[in-house]
């Protein structure tokens, strides 16, 4: 078995282990996918500026985050449907992030419940609301909340959704099509297709619960079928639903950032949404420093992340964490759990070595002027 020292490795490990349809709504993004290929170009362009002559022989790369210490400066974000990669992808995901001493968040279009997650992982979780409709979002959240999630996560920029052409080329749904190219795909991929023969297909469990089984509210989730008429006005509404904290996800405006901060959120997360809604968009990191500058609260950045060295980059530009997508997704798909144990531990290694490297003891110590201008 070949070596796995980076998350590139675990994303070709992915690649051989899932059926095309499943690695390309992994792996896709929005249209030609032109965004795709920016998150990671703006990533690579940016340059670190070493300083030298500094006392490195210890490095501590904990930070605190809304009050609570966390072990590294990331966090898993919110992805869908990952009981697509492996069966209870959502719990294996969440009981490793809590063994790494990281926040997990849970996607509204989850494998599993929120209170499967909160029985079966613990740690600190948060929770990312769609909303559908009002009516059902109170729901969502009132269960995030009483099963003891700390942090809510509104995502804003799926008011409809991106033309994934890869999915609709595939056919990609929830429940999944047993059309005969999908059995053949299957049968190529034989320890993927067991394990769903043994554990059953993924659905959208948050729907199908005694009190919430909406199937409806499937199928709008699952084609991004989002209330668009949600606004300024909702985002306060919600803001008196949730008495913990509530974070704006999607932002790349600075005005936005400004107005969601106005409307009580506790932070914002600077997102294109992984380069799966639309490809006209700018990287997060070429808009996350004005907006660093302009709150005065945790800005968060995600879409792209698959180094060490890229998470110290957006922290020097004002980023106070990042959250991961495929990442921790490839780790699951090649090896479940221990695969995702093993990218996070990977991350936090890469972060120490560059910390070292750049002459930065801490994450505090971390600013703009480790970035070549």
């Amino acid at each position: 078995m070949a070596q796995l020292i980076n998350v590139d490795d675990y994303r070709k490990r992915a690649r051989r282990v899932l059926p095309r349809m499943v690695y390309d709504y992994l792996e896709g993004g929005a249209e030609a996918e032109l965004l795709l290929d920016r998150n990671h170009r703006v990533l690579a362009n940016i340059r670190l500026l070493p300083r030298r002559l500094r006392d490195v022989h210890k490095r501590d790369q904990r930070i605190e985050l809304f009050g609570r210490q966390q072990s590294a400066p990331f966090l898993i974000g919110p992805t869908g449907l990952n009981g697509a990669f492996r069966p209870e992808g959502d719990i294996s995901l969440a009981r490793a992030a809590a063994r790494a001493g990281i926040p997990f968040t849970l996607s509204t279009p989850a494998q599993s419940t929120i209170e499967a997650v909160a029985r079966g992982a613990g740690g600190d979780l948060w929770f990312q609301l769609y909303v559908v409709e009002k009516g059902l979002a109170k729901s969502l959240v009132g269960r995030a909340l009483d099963a003891g999630y700390s942090t809510l996560v509104l995502t804003t920029d799926v008011p409809v959704n991106g033309k994934r052409e890869r999915d609709m080329r595939n056919g990609f749904g929830v429940p999944f099509k047993l059309t005969p190219r999908m059995l053949a795909d299957g049968a190529l991929h034989p320890g993927w297709a067991w394990r769903f023969v043994r554990s059953g297909m993924p659905q959208l469990a948050n729907f199908v619960t005694e009190d919430a089984a909406n199937t409806q509210a499937q199928y709008a989730v699952m084609h991004r079928q989002m209330d668009a008429s949600f606004d300024w006005d909702d985002l306060a509404w919600l803001r008196q639903l949730w008495p913990n904290t509530l974070l704006v996800k999607g932002i790349l405006s600075p005005d936005d950032a400004a107005r969601a901060v106005e409307c009580g959120a506790d932070g914002v997360i600077v997102s294109n949404h992984g380069g799966r809604q639309l490809d006209d968009l700018p990287s997060p990191l070429e808009v996350l420093p004005e907006i660093a500058a302009r709150v005065a609260c945790p800005v968060l950045v995600d879409s792209g992340y698959r180094r060490g060295s890229d998470v110290v980059k957006a922290l020097a530009l004002g980023a106070s964490a990042v959250l991961l997508g495929r990442a921790p997704l490839y780790g699951l798909a090649a090896r479940g759990e221990r695969g995702v144990d093993e990218v996070l531990a990977l991350l936090s290694s890469e972060i120490d070595t560059t910390m070292a490297l750049i002459g930065a003891a801490s994450i505090n110590d971390l600013d703009s002027t480790f970035v070549l201008k």
